[in-house]
Parts: C-alpha cells; structure tokens; sequence
C-alpha cells in the first residue's frame, strides 16, 4: 500500500481488490492497529515464487479470494 501525504496528515492508498474484499466505500471509518513484526531472523530468502507462496499459505495468512502477485504491478512504483 502506498502512503501519500494529504490536507491533514498523511492517507493510506487501499488496493481496489482489497477494498472489494472489505466491502470498504469512500467516506468509511476504518480503525488500524499496530502488529508486532514476524521474527525473521535467520530466514532465507526464497528462490522460486512457488516456495514463496508455499510458505505464505502454510502461515495460514488470509489474502482476499481471487488475490494474484503481480511483480511487474508492485515494482511500478
């Protein structure tokens, strides 16, 4: 997600898919928490997508139904 600065302090940019999945609509409050960051220490980095997805979904993260990785999409900015 992207950060961009706006009237009142800064605003967080919600992909169109993830906000579908929330059912968000403009003018919604919505409450943020801060989380603890994994422990990564000593992970290794993935070689292949497929490890990397592997152990995503083995993590039991919950990612929207239909969500794809799109490199060439995150590495626009």
């Amino acid at each position: 997600m992207r950060v961009t600065r706006s009237e009142n302090g800064l605003a967080v940019e919600i992909p169109a898919d993830v906000a579908e999945a929330l059912d968000l609509k403009e003018g919604d409050e919505v409450n943020l928490t801060v989380a603890a960051a994994p422990d990564v220490s000593g992970a290794e980095p993935f070689s292949d997508r497929e490890k990397a997805l592997e152990y995503i979904f083995s993590r039991r993260w919950k990612l929207p139904p239909g969500w794809k990785f799109d490199r060439e999409e995150a590495n626009e900015r």
